[in-house]
């Protein structure tokens, strides 16, 4: 979504998770609920890697960026990010951990959105998002794949910096969710990494399909 970054204590960049978390989530879209999903001749879901400043965005009325916490956007990304998200648009950002990414994310979010205007606020989980389709009772903590391992089956990448996992929203006027941020959290690396370990699998996968086929069709409901 967005074309530069910031390259100093944020982890990641706009291609983290791509392409298999989009690829596994829209297959297992199609196999959760009644939703129409494209494939092409070659039986792979159709999806769309769509620069911010591109017009192209304004056909795609839902949207996900990842690795944000080493993002920066242009004064004409956040213009054009602006119209898209006031026009209808939804974005859901994913995979950014601890104080110091939340605080580069933010300070880029209010370029677009400013503060005054636009609060960020954490989502209840007695919210409707969460029971869209599968009953969610709280915000799963899952770390990439690699971090997990290595750790020993730990799942907060930053420490005690991370230790909670956030679901934050921003609204506009009329009350419609125009931005989700789930933060200390890696729902995508569920979809992505799905077939490399059974145990990756039973411990995460149920969790981050279900959060995400509720994010994405009350988005697309609302």
């Amino acid at each position: 979504m967005y074309s530069s970054e910031y390259t100093g204590r944020g982890m990641g960049r706009w291609s983290t998770d791509y392409p298999f978390a989009d690829i596994n989530f829209m297959i297992r879209l199609s196999e959760l609920s009644t939703t129409d999903v494209n494939f092409d001749a070659d039986d792979e879901p159709i999806h769309w890697v769509v620069p911010v400043t591109n017009d192209t965005i304004f056909g795609c009325p839902f949207i996900i960026a990842s690795a944000v916490g080493s993002m920066v956007l242009s004064g004409e990304d956040a213009d054009r990010l602006r119209e898209y998200l006031l026009k209808g648009g939804f974005l859901w950002v994913d995979d950014f951990w601890g104080s110091w990414e939340w605080a580069q994310w933010v300070s880029q979010i209010h370029k677009v959105l400013p503060a005054g205007q636009y609060p960020i606020v954490d989502l209840p989980i007695e919210h409707a998002l969460f029971n869209t389709l599968f009953q969610i009772w709280e915000v799963p903590q899952i770390a990439n794949i690699g971090f997990w391992r290595r750790s020993g089956g730990r799942t907060s990448e930053r420490g005690r910096d991370s230790a909670e996992p956030h679901f934050r929203v921003i609204f506009d006027e009329r009350g419609r969710i125009m931005v989700a941020m789930t933060h200390n959290t890696d729902i995508q690396d569920a979809w992505e990494r799905e077939g490399d370990d059974p145990r990756f699998f039973e411990n995460f996968a149920p969790d981050g399909y279900s959060l995400g086929v509720n994010v994405l069709l009350y988005a697309m409901s609302h």
